[in-house]
């Protein structure tokens, strides 16, 4: 009577080496070659009994550990002596050594990849909330005005404004305030009769730089008119002095109004 078991299934012939010797309960250091390759041998020999598919990998790990197996099996040559000017030979490799570093790190990545299908496993178990839709909570954003315009537009709009001004007609209105002799006259008194005892004042006290033309005639005619009434008297104490005006008050105060002044 024939007894079919189920094997296992392996992600590759260095799965398959790993399970081995972890069933053996032996460091990977300390492999025996010819114990595991009569394993692995009989395990390739159930698959091709169960008509299971052995793959290229399988069948090349199967001739490697025959190889290593086989290196082993060589007796070591003789140790020779050398003379001091021979190069000594490096010494021969471990036929072990390459396949121990392949397990070492396949055993590593197999370990990570373990974790991570744990956390994963622990990530399924939990349920997240699906999102809701929070567009009608956000603040409504106010349109731009630019959108959709471009510096050239900007420019064009701008040089059609400049056209209309420059076609434009421009009409200014100046308006300038007018000062009369009469006024002025009453300024000039006013200022002759504040000045203190004498009424003494300096003509180029009541002229400034902010005058205009307008304003420096109209005072020179209201003080021609005071000293035509003899109100004001007018001298230099020396040449090229300024003027002194002084206030002699020889008529009444409102003498001049009655002066037809029309200018």
């Amino acid at each position: 009577m024939t007894v079919l078991y189920k094997l296992e299934t392996f992600e590759g012939p260095l799965d398959l080496l790993l399970h081995l010797i972890d069933k053996a309960e032996i460091d990977i250091q300390q492999i025996s070659i010819s114990e595991i390759t009569e394993q692995y041998m009989t395990y390739l020999q159930s698959m091709q009994e169960l008509e299971l598919e052995v793959t290229s990998e399988f069948l090349v790990m199967a001739a490697t550990l025959l190889s290593i197996k086989s290196k082993l099996l060589l007796p070591k040559p003789p140790i020779m002596e050398m003379d001091e000017y021979d190069f000594y030979e490096e010494e021969e490799l471990d036929p072990r050594e390459d396949l121990i570093r392949r397990l070492t790190e396949y055993r590593k990545y197999k370990s990570i990849a373990g974790l991570l299908h744990e956390k994963e496993h622990e990530r399924g178990r939990i349920y997240i909330r699906e999102p809701e839709d929070l567009a009608p909570f956000l603040p409504e954003e106010s349109s731009n005005p630019l959108e959709g315009l471009h510096m050239d537009d900007l420019v064009s709009a701008f040089q059609r404004a400049l056209a209309r001004v420059d076609h434009k007609p421009v009409v200014s209105t100046i308006r300038r305030d007018e000062i009369s002799v009469r006024d002025r006259i009453g300024q000039l008194e006013a200022a002759l009769r504040n000045a203190g005892p004498g009424g003494r004042i300096l003509f180029s006290s009541v002229l400034n730089e902010r005058m205009y033309r307008q304003e420096i005639v109209v005072t020179f005619l209201a003080v021609l008119e005071l000293m035509k009434m003899k109100q004001v008297s007018c001298y230099q104490d020396q040449l090229f002095d300024d003027i002194v005006m002084e206030w002699r008050g020889e008529t009444a105060s409102n003498g001049f109004a009655d002066v037809e002044i029309d200018y």
